[in-house]
Order: structure tokens, then C-alpha cells, then sequence
């Protein structure tokens, strides 16, 4: 008996659970699934890439967008290193 109240609660959390951005978790959420599609080899829509430029994606990820921005934020500092006042 116990058993399968446990199973009916568990099976409506799971059925009933809200999308993270109707929980609160908003740019948030959205920004740990952007990073999980990039993980998975690239952002699948603009809004992945935009939350990715903005935030970055994990160290470690091995998708081409990503070592494109890793790229570009090295060229940024050994151009700031460089630069004589």
C-alpha cells in the first residue's frame, strides 16, 4: 500500500512539473540548457548562441561555437597586453 502511494506522488511531481522559466529559474535555466546543447556539439537556436556570447559556455566544451568565442576573448587580452601607454 505504501508502495504505490509513493509511485502515484512521484508520477504526478514528474507529470506536473513546470518548465524552469515558469519556476523562476528564467535566464538562468535557459542559459544551463543553452550550455548543455552546446555540450552536445552547438547551440540549436539563436537564443542559445546569444545566452552563450553573453555568459560563455563551461571550460571544456568541445563544440566549434564555442572555441570560436574562447578564441576571441584570448586575441582580446594579448591585444590588451600588448598595448603601450
Amino acid at each position: 500500500m505504501h508502495r504505490s502511494v509513493f509511485i502515484a506522488v512521484g508520477l504526478c511531481v514528474l507529470t506536473c512539473s513546470a518548465p524552469a522559466h515558469a519556476i523562476g529559474l528564467g535566464e538562468a535555466g535557459e542559459l544551463e540548457h543553452a550550455r548543455a546543447n552546446a555540450r552536445a556539439g552547438g547551440p540549436l537556436s539563436e537564443r542559445d548562441a546569444e545566452l552563450l556570447e553573453r555568459y560563455g559556455c563551461l571550460s571544456g566544451t568541445e563544440s566549434t561555437f564555442c572555441k570560436r568565442q574562447s578564441q576571441h576573448t584570448r586575441d582580446r587580452a594579448q591585444r590588451r597586453r600588448h598595448k603601450k601607454y
